[in-house]
């Protein structure tokens, strides 16, 4: 399922890994103007060995990232270290209830029908998830139908029990050049604008967006949590 460290990837490959993103986050903030603490660092360690996500929790990591439900369940007993559990996969309704009693945060609700099965999930394992609200984006343009549709399910996740609105979250289309993801990261953060300024009772709302190839320019676009795979661990295993 996950297999063993590839050689290329030591501990110190690790923190000079680390290190490196670190960095480019600290310099992409103050490019923007903000402050570097107000990113998380979510290190996805899908497809990783158990020896490589604790050496990344032992240098300084603490949130990680899966996407398949049954391969967090068989690793998360495993690591020893302490960490923040996200899930950035797709969740199927089979998966909600270990779902909930698995992760601390999951970044990818899209219906109110998930919803429901995550709040009912969540209030039966006694627990309180935070939920990123998936945005899928075909266009660079923002679709005004976008914005009534996605309060309607933030509105839904912040009524529900069990659940907590966290923010939004976006992939852009995967180009070699970061800057075509900025107009996808332009739009995440306008609808995010727009919807907190109609319903304050929401809060804060923070944007999860960015990948090891263009997080630097979704920090530069409110990025509140950058999703870092490969720029720490190196190459999964097949």
């Amino acid at each position: 399922m996950y297999g063993p460290m590839l050689p290329s990837t030591s501990m110190r490959d690790i923190e000079c890994n680390l290190e490196s993103v670190q960095e480019q986050i600290v310099a992409a903030a103050r490019r923007a103007g903000r402050e570097p603490d107000e990113i998380t660092l979510l290190a996805v360690s899908k497809r990783i060995d158990i020896s490589r996500i604790e050496a990344a929790l032992a240098l300084g990591a603490h949130a990680l990232g899966e996407s398949r439900v049954q391969e967090a369940n068989d690793k998360i007993p495993e690591v020893t270290g302490d960490a923040e559990w996200h899930f950035i996969g797709p969740l199927q309704s089979n998966k909600a209830m270990l779902a909930a009693r698995l992760f601390d945060a999951i970044h990818s609700v899209r219906k109110a029908s998930s919803v429901s099965r995550l709040s009912a999930s969540a209030t039966a394992a006694d627990r309180s998830v935070r939920v990123y609200v998936q945005i899928d984006q075909s266009t660079k343009s923002l679709i005004e139908t976008q914005v009534a549709e996605v309060t309607a399910i933030c509105r839904q996740v912040h009524e529900a029990n069990g659940l907590k609105l966290q923010g939004l979250m976006t992939m852009a289309p995967y180009a070699p050049n970061p800057e075509a993801s900025r107009p996808y990261f332009a739009n995440l953060r306008r609808l995010r604008n727009e919807i907190m300024a109609s319903n304050t009772e929401f809060g804060s709302i923070g944007l999860s967006m960015g990948m090891s190839g263009d997080f630097e320019v979704a920090i530069e676009e409110g990025a509140t949590i950058v999703r870092v795979g490969t720029a720490i661990f190196g190459k999964r295993s097949p």
